[in-house]
């Protein structure tokens, strides 16, 4: 019988090459995803854009995301493998003076956790939690807002399987808040997107996830669907200027209503069922839709 340490061994691998931490010096091997023979069974598209993959009776449950990050076992450095020997030194100097917060932020979420061996769950969503806290301190060349914003969706995903697995511990709720930091990163970013402060097309891929690169119209319609589920309901007049402000960017995206043949299929597909949906809760608040 195939136990889960051989499943895991099945899995993946450790890079030939060691990386060295630019911050503390560290030598470190990086734990990679093995492709083909069956491993990642693809399942169903979420209206997050994120894909759900199937467990198979050979391998098992299977995260992609997990290894995505590169993480320094010393320092808990986490940037996407393209940054993490490449950012300036002011960054770097920055994200140095704040590795005693990084250790604390992450105790505070897992009783342990450690990327000097095989990655868990745990690892994958810390992995991503200290790159929201180390984009922090990264100079605006490097787009670091929206790949924060990336990390937190990611992150957001990754807590809630964890909080599937363990529904007796906070994941759940740690998933919830990284939600509505998504939404605050996307926001943000488009922002300074929009004002030449920083740049999104830095970005190699926009993702959300892995498997597909859905581009900047996949920045836009998850900031409109990141507004519309997890957007503030406190002030109902804010809400439908907001939702009324989306309705608006998703139909000129996508051209709803017309023919929109140059758009990926699933992405309009999900951004038809997104406005459709904020047209009816506007319409229940007593805004009508604009023509």
């Amino acid at each position: 019988m195939t136990n889960k340490t051989e499943k895991t061994a099945s899995l993946t691998f450790y890079s030939k090459d060691q990386t060295e931490c630019p911050i503390c010096n560290a030598r470190f091997k990086r734990e990679e995803l093995k492709s083909g023979g069956g491993r990642m069974i693809a399942g169903s598209l979420t209206d997050e854009l994120r894909r759900l993959y199937e467990a198979s009776s050979k391998f098992g449950e299977i995260h992609p995301l997990v290894y995505t990050m590169t993480v320094c076992p010393k320092c808990h450095y986490s940037a996407f493998p393209q940054d993490f020997c490449i950012l300036d030194k002011e960054s770097l100097a920055r994200i140095y003076e704040n590795m005693q917060s990084r250790y604390e932020s992450v105790k505070r979420l897992f009783s342990r956790v450690s990327f000097t061996g095989t990655r868990t769950l745990a690892e994958g969503a810390a992995s991503y939690y200290l790159a929201i806290l180390c984009y922090e301190s990264v100079g605006p060349k490097f787009s670091p807002t929206i790949k924060q914003g990336v990390c937190a969706l990611r992150a957001a995903w990754l807590f809630s399987d964890l909080g599937t697995k363990y529904p007796e511990e906070n994941y759940t709720y740690v998933s919830d808040l990284l939600y509505h930091k998504a939404l605050f990163f996307y926001r943000r970013a488009i922002e300074l997107e929009t004002t030449g402060k920083e740049m999104i097309s830095n970005l190699k891929s926009f993702g959300p996830d892995l498997d597909k690169n859905y581009g900047y119209d996949g920045v836009l319609y998850l900031t409109a669907l990141l507004e519309y589920k997890y957007g503030s309901r406190t002030n109902p007049e804010k809400r439908v200027e907001l939702l009324s402000y989306q309705r608006r960017s998703l139909a000129k995206m996508f051209g709803l209503g017309r023919s929109s043949k140059n758009k990926p299929g699933p992405l309009l597909e999900h951004a038809r069922n997104l406005y459709d949906n904020i047209v009816v809760e506007l319409n229940d608040n007593g805004d009508e839709e604009e023509e």
